[in-house]
């Protein structure tokens, strides 16, 4: 398995085409919802030894984007598509080897640039529980005050352990002038934006990496840094250094 390489130029085509904000989390769903089983048929939860460590989104039969934090040297790592709850062994669950990793080739272990490919093997079968996610175009925008959702298994509460079923949770855009007001020397108008959600409502917490912000039924971005803020990546400026 091949680490910081370059995909394929059609994988590199649909991503600089298609996929303004990414970016990377280390969060699960604390409070929010249990999701309507198998109504979030793109989420992937990527396994070390049959534990959660992050998730991420099916994007193509072949392939599923994540965060590249997520990989782990010298670690198996499995992908289960099809799930709602991952401590079952659910009829619906498809699981995948990683045949080769995709990591951005500036990647060098921090925030910037946090974001990776993995190439399944073999294909998903697609069906009413597995379906690839229909990607943004880079020049969609998404304004202030756009309620988006946030969907994971991570961990439920600060030293509490990974959730079994898909939780999910509503969270706002917020404007540029606030983003810098919270993050200050950490936010880059140009890469990122960023969310805010309320206590009652529910937020993230540690364990799911590489989860998707959904905003008008697209994905646009990975969840990258918490407080009661969420920092996204944009792909806009880093594109060219793909």
């Amino acid at each position: 398995m091949s680490g910081r390489s370059s995909p394929p130029p059609r994988v590199k085509q649909l991503l600089l085409t298609n996929l303004p904000l990414v970016g990377a989390s280390e969060s699960g769903i604390v409070g929010g919802r249990v999701a309507k089983p198998h109504s979030r048929p793109y989420m992937a939860s990527l396994q070390i030894h049959g534990q959660h460590v992050c998730g991420g989104i099916l994007i193509r039969d072949d392939y599923v984007l994540t965060a590249a934090h997520c990989k782990k040297d010298n670690q198996p790592m499995t992908v289960v598509l099809g799930a709602h709850n991952i401590s079952k062994r659910e009829k619906t669950q498809q699981r995948f080897k990683i045949k080769t990793f995709f990591q951005h080739e500036h990647f060098s272990g921090g925030y910037e640039n946090d974001i990776m490919l993995m190439k399944l093997e073999p294909k998903a079968k697609l069906n009413q529980y597995v379906k690839g996610m229909e990607l943004s175009s880079r020049d969609e925008n998404v304004p202030p005050y756009t309620r988006c959702t946030v969907a994971g298994w991570g961990r439920t509460g600060v030293k509490k352990p990974s959730s079994a079923v898909l939780k999910e949770t509503t969270e706002m855009i917020q404007k540029e002038s606030e983003c810098k007001r919270i993050w200050q020397q950490y936010f880059n108008s140009k890469q990122m934006i960023c969310t805010k959600f309320s206590k009652k409502q529910g937020g993230i917490c540690q364990g799911d990496s590489g989860g998707p912000l959904i905003c008008n039924g697209r994905p646009v971005g990975l969840t990258h840094l918490l407080r009661f803020f969420r920092l996204f990546w944009s792909l806009a400026n880093i594109s060219a250094t793909y």
